[in-house]
């Protein structure tokens, strides 16, 4: 009780000040974002869904966001990585997570566990304190701190994986990064406590719910959302609407427009059509279950029932005043899309909330193709795994020859090396690596093809 008592007296006072006290600046055009952690940032996909954010409400913004996540890796062996992995590519912003294996596991059911996790977090604050010097030798790159997605001690899902004590400590190695990011004037942000306070909101009224998966460590495919949620909060990106109209069918006359453009409005006895040019795109959502990473399958569209994500940051508000009947139906481009009263048309229909629509379809084709450019560079995490969590230790790094595969086969039970044997043993030719990131390059040329909004003809007929 002791540790829970602790997380609702903690996280609720974090809660309450997130909105004024975290601030990031938000990306900018041209910016180069590397995300550098642990296995929720090198299987995981919040800085996927972010990137998704901004190709669809930034069309003509381009930024490239940048997985840096390996696996299984705590704050050292990132420190170690950081000149050929993260600065290589160029980055302009790193935001930088890790805490869920710096702080350990089972070393909590051990007679002597605070002991051990006082050693844990002292090595942690070490490495963070050499990334902190490395990070002042670049100062033309923006830095963020991040308290990543927490340890679900809560949940009373089942006991595997539960670890008392665990979450406390990951608390005391994000009070340490805050203190650090305030030292050196980096940016701090903390997803931890506001998504803890969400599990123990939601486990007030179903004692098994969890934003995280059944191993207790890796975010389902709704924690993520809601990881990419905060992030863009935090950004000040709140309440910026895909668009937002408001016609008179009594005057003919667009009364409001922000973010599209209105025009061609022809109003007639229970007939409006009208002209639409949006300047973004409605954020698409899955509805299918995906589980990754230990994840339980869960829905993105999941996320909706703990956050206000579609009220804070995804309204496509249509209103329609001055209508004379009762019922009407209204088409996008010839398609039906719905049909609404006169009343609730006056009220707002909220269109990125509607798959039908033109513009989401449009949206949803730029969601795959982004999903095909993260699979791909996924592979070139799990090659980076090997790369820097096996070979460099023993000063094979890029040798890539066939003596180092014979080093790998002779360790191949050890750690992650046999589930990333297929993936390196593709990856150690140059040529595929060149051949992937060509595919990637094409992929993020094409969502930058086809992400312009496109004008749309609205008809709306009463019935």
């Amino acid at each position: 009780m002791k540790i829970i008592n602790y997380l609702f007296l903690s996280l609720f006072v974090g809660v309450s000040l997130f909105a004024e006290a975290q601030v990031i600046p938000p990306f900018k055009k041209g910016d180069r974002v590397v995300f550098v952690g642990n296995s929720i940032t090198h299987g995981g996909r919040y800085h996927q869904y972010l990137w998704l954010y901004y190709m669809t409400r930034f069309p003509d913004m381009p930024v490239t966001i940048m997985n840096a996540g390996i696996g299984g890796e705590i704050a050292e062996q990132m420190y170690k990585r950081l000149e050929m992995d993260v600065y290589a590519k160029n980055p302009s912003v790193i935001a930088v997570t890790f805490g869920m294996n710096d702080t350990g596991y089972y070393e909590f059911l051990q007679s002597d566990s605070a002991k051990k996790s006082k050693e844990r977090l002292e090595r942690s604050y070490k490495a963070l304190l050499q990334m902190d010097s490395s990070f002042k030798r670049q100062p033309g790159i923006k830095k963020i701190l991040m308290a990543g997605s927490p340890y679900d001690e809560t949940s009373k899902f089942g006991t595997n994986n539960l670890f008392p004590g665990k979450s406390n400590a990951m608390l005391k190695l994000a009070d340490f990064k805050e203190a650090v990011a305030k030292k050196s004037g980096w940016t701090f942000l903390d997803l931890m406590r506001p998504m803890i306070a969400i599990n123990v909101r939601e486990q007030a009224k179903d004692s098994a719910y969890t934003l995280i998966g059944n191993d207790r460590i890796h975010p389902g495919v709704d924690g993520h959302l809601v990881m990419a949620y905060l992030f863009l909060k935090a950004q000040g990106l709140e309440n910026k609407k895909v668009a937002d109209f408001t016609i008179n069918a009594a005057t003919a006359k667009a009364e409001k427009q922000i973010n599209c453009t209105i025009t061609n409005i022809q109003s007639g006895k229970g007939i409006l059509k009208f002209d639409y040019l949006a300047k973004a795109l409605p954020y698409p959502l899955d509805t299918m279950p995906t589980g990754e990473w230990g994840a339980m399958q869960r829905r993105e569209t999941d996320a909706l029932k703990v956050i206000p994500f579609s009220k804070e940051m995804n309204e496509e508000l249509l209103r329609v005043d001055g209508l004379k009947g009762n019922k009407y139906a209204v088409e996008i481009d010839g398609g039906k899309i719905g049909e609404w009263s006169a009343a609730e048309l006056k009220a707002g229909i909220n269109l990125a909330e509607l798959r039908r629509t033109p513009q989401y379809e449009q949206a949803m084709a730029i969601k795959r193709l982004n999903e095909e450019r993260w699979q791909i560079e996924r592979r070139f995490r799990d090659y980076a795994w090997m790369e820097y969590d096996f070979l460099m230790d023993r000063g094979l790094l890029m040798k890539d020859d066939l003596a180092t595969v014979d080093t790998i086969y002779a360790h191949l039970n050890e750690g992650f090396v046999r589930g990333n044997l297929d993936v390196y043993l593709k990856a150690r030719y140059p040529e595929v690596r060149r051949g992937w990131q060509r595919q990637m390059d094409v992929l993020v040329e094409e969502i930058y093809r086809i992400n312009k909004p496109q004008k749309r003809t609205f008809y709306i007929r009463e019935l």
